[in-house]
């Protein structure tokens, strides 16, 4: 039975809760606001559903909402959930991707990772999944987005399931999806993926000075390309680290280039000797800085950094079918090949992590003097000089 009426709804003043009958309640609170509440219990849980002032719900309409309410609990539906859901427009999968992008990106270390994350998806997901609201994609349509590209380019495909999972799984975080990505099953209906591991391709050690000789005389590209690529070769840095290198990170006179955390890989800033040509080509390219220029090496625009195409094409136009990364590698074999030089030492001059996490929360040195030794040695060899012998570095007792 009922206990309340419009009259005495209109009278009550004193703070408290007024039952009217099967959860429905109205509230009133010290401060003399007045709402509507229903109690309800839903697998074993009391919980109190706000349902509006007074001011604006009638004693009638307050027991018409509880009763839709109840109805919805009986038949399984959470009415709290709904209405959330209708207050709130349910993005579709570009529009969510969209905006996890624009979260995620103070995160990420550069702006090409960002670029990357998103060009997979609008390659790949948007023409199937990009009108589609995130509320209602489910398992097998994200298999049929994968299966197209699953084994022609399977790391593609990797990655694009990877950044359809984050997206998905930001939607259930938002409460814009009832599940998260349901990526166990979505794998077991793909085909096994061929075990290939694929390595950049990288020129052999033997030949790298033949490479630096036809390098510098090669018509097929500016100066300040072929500085920078030989400026690569020699500091053994990634292209991306070469690419964005700014003037305020070089001491000249100290003969060192100090990349910041920012830009290295293993978020750690790295310290790189500059050996006798290294120099040079820096003292080239300051003699050429313009007013105000910190790049480097800039690319074709003023203030942008040259593309890594730009030494994927000169690679190309001199016959080489290797890639700019690979000569990490041809430094690393002649390191282990032509040198007695420590592990260590040849791993941090390629600013790898060396050891175990305890190894390294107690390695305090950066090993500069040796990697000084060890950067030189490596310009003398690539440059083929005959008034230079190569240095083999000998391993010292403390190593």
């Amino acid at each position: 039975m009922s206990s309340l009426t419009a009259l005495k709804v209109k009278n009550l003043a004193q703070p408290g809760r007024y039952t009217d009958g099967r959860g429905l309640m109205l509230v009133i609170g010290k401060d003399g606001s007045r709402k509507w509440v229903l109690r309800v219990q839903r697998d074993g849980r009391r919980r109190d559903i706000g349902l509006g002032p007074v001011a604006d719900v009638s004693l009638a309409d307050a027991r018409e909402a509880a009763d839709e309410m109840r109805k919805q609990i009986r038949s399984g539906v959470d009415p709290v959930a709904e209405r959330k859901k209708a207050r709130t427009q349910v993005p579709t999968f570009k529009e969510a991707s969209l905006l996890v992008y624009k979260e995620h990106l103070p995160t990420w270390k550069n702006a090409k990772h960002g670029a990357q994350w998103l060009s997979t998806l609008e390659h790949h997901a948007f023409p199937k999944l990009g009108a589609v609201r995130v509320s209602e994609i489910d398992g097998p349509m994200v298999r049929d987005v994968l299966a197209e590209i699953w084994l022609t380019i399977p790391e593609t495909a990797r990655r694009v399931r990877q950044r359809i999972g984050t997206v998905l799984d930001w939607a259930h975080a938002k409460g814009f999806r009832a599940t998260e990505t349901p990526t166990r099953s979505i794998s077991r209906g793909l085909p096994k993926q061929p075990k290939v591991k694929e390595h950049l391709a990288a020129m052999p050690w033997p030949e790298v000075p033949a490479f630096v000789e036809k390098l510098r005389s090669t018509p097929k590209a500016s100066d300040v390309v072929k500085l920078a690529f030989e400026f690569l070769v020699l500091t053994a840095v990634r292209s991306g680290e070469m690419r964005g290198a700014r003037w305020q990170e070089i001491d000249l006179e100290k003969r060192l280039w100090t990349i910041p955390a920012e830009r290295m890989k293993a978020a750690k800033p790295h310290v790189v000797p500059l050996s006798d040509r290294a120099l040079e080509i820096l003292n080239e390219m300051a003699a050429a800085r313009r007013d105000g220029q910190d790049l480097v090496f800039e690319g074709a625009r003023a203030g942008k950094p040259m593309s890594d195409m730009t030494l994927t094409m000169l690679l190309r136009r001199m016959g080489f079918a290797v890639t700019a990364h690979g000569f990490r590698s041809s430094f690393r074999d002649w390191a282990s090949e032509a040198t007695s030089v420590p592990r260590e030492v040849a791993e941090m001059a390629l600013a790898h992590r060396v050891g175990t996490k305890v190894e390294q929360a107690y390695a305090r040195s950066d090993l500069l003097a040796k990697r000084v030794d060890l950067m030189n040695a490596w310009d003398n060899f690539c440059r083929n000089d005959p008034g230079k012998k190569v240095v083999l570095l000998k391993a010292s007792a403390s190593q």
